[in-house]
């Protein structure tokens, strides 16, 4: 499957770029014209010369950014935030936090980003390195929060900061957002590595999918519930991402059980509202209580449960999950997704295994 969507968004690149995804609107995406990454002799000048402007263009300080842009190997950005870093102790300190999976993410961005006495050059290019670390420790939040006070043009890597925003917009399900800046990425980036198209154009196409109101969007919003739990970020956004899920489950059951009691008014026939062919229910997937074969996981089962979850019981099995017994466990996922496909119900089950084991506060 990944070979095949892969396959798929490269021929959506070879043939019509960004303009040929479905659902792509050329007219909202306001394009500023090409994006072009700075080059390794740019970027050394213009850290040397910010070195020189906060003071440290002695000789021991120039020896050390002379090694680190000898290093051809790693990319402009890597060497200009180690540059960045021989200036300024909270640029290193920042850096050194974010890159490092050990320590506690961010709970607010830090005031030197904020800093206008600080030169742009400056700011743009250290938040864009230390929202790229955070993006890659899922934390998306305070990486996307940064990379907004900036803008591609500010930065020695326009597709990298676009690549990484755009991975925030869709993880945090801002579909309109990420749409537009994996837009300006497929169109105006200049050289962009092709991981990144790559990438970008599979996002682009799974947002496509995206219904507001279906299982989809409750599984989404589980994963999303699930990163934030594995940062240990257990507080009031977390609980009301929790409280939208139950919401929204509970409508979706009720919605079927109300579904379920119209079709077994409505049947008539020689067949008293059984198999079309005249068939016993029982012989049909997912068609009765006793089925004889699998459904599809396309297919929402029927199988006569009440369905009705309120919220408290909901809130009460999340609390509860880490304790209960394995017995005790499916018997509640059962009555919780007896009217779901197997694969929403492996969805909702793998949710509430990890939030027993997630870290909380």
């Amino acid at each position: 499957m990944k070979y095949l969507l892969s396959t798929l968004a490269l021929g959506v690149l070879l043939f019509g770029g960004s303009q040929a995804l479905v659902g792509y609107d050329k007219d909202r995406v306001v394009s500023f014209g090409a994006l072009e990454s700075a080059t390794p002799e740019t970027a050394r000048a213009q850290a040397q010369a910010w070195l020189k402007q906060v003071g440290k263009s002695d000789a021991a300080t120039l020896q050390k950014l002379d090694v680190i842009w000898k290093q051809d190997d790693r990319p402009v950005l890597d060497r200009l935030a180690d540059s960045l870093a021989l200036g300024s102790a909270e640029a290193d300190r920042l850096l050194r936090e974010a890159r490092d999976p050990h320590t506690p993410p961010p709970v607010k961005i830090a005031d030197i980003f904020k800093d206008a006495k600080q030169p742009v050059f400056f700011r743009a290019n250290l938040g864009l390195a230390y929202a790229r670390a955070l993006s890659n420790r899922r934390v998306h939040e305070e990486a996307l929060e940064i990379l907004k006070l900036f803008t591609p043009e500010q930065v020695v890597s326009p597709s990298t900061y676009l690549f990484h925003r755009a991975v925030c917009e869709h993880s945090l399900l801002l579909k309109t957002d990420a749409s537009r800046t994996i837009g300006r990425l497929l169109d105006d980036s200049l050289g962009s590595p092709e991981r990144y198209k790559t990438v970008s154009a599979l996002m682009l196409l799974d947002m496509q999918t995206w219904k507001d109101k279906d299982l989809g969007a409750v599984a989404r919003k589980m994963e999303n519930i699930e990163r934030r739990l594995e940062l240990a970020r257990g507080g009031p956004q977390t609980q009301k991402l929790q409280k939208e899920v139950i919401l929204r489950l509970d409508e979706l059951i009720k919605e079927l059980e109300n579904k379920a009691k119209k079709n077994s008014g409505s049947g008539s026939g020689s067949n008293g509202g059984g198999c079309p062919n005249g068939g016993p229910p029982g012989n049909q997937p997912g068609g009765g209580a006793n089925p004889t074969q699998p459904m599809p996981d396309s297919q929402i089962a029927n199988n006569g449960g009440t369905g009705k979850v309120d919220p408290v019981k909901m809130r009460h099995l999340q609390e509860s999950w880490g304790k209960m017994q394995r017995r005790d466990r499916e018997k509640a996922l059962q009555e919780l997704t007896r009217n779901m496909s197997p694969r929403h119900r492996e969805a909702i089950e793998n949710y509430f295994r990890n939030l027993a084991q997630a870290p909380r506060k």
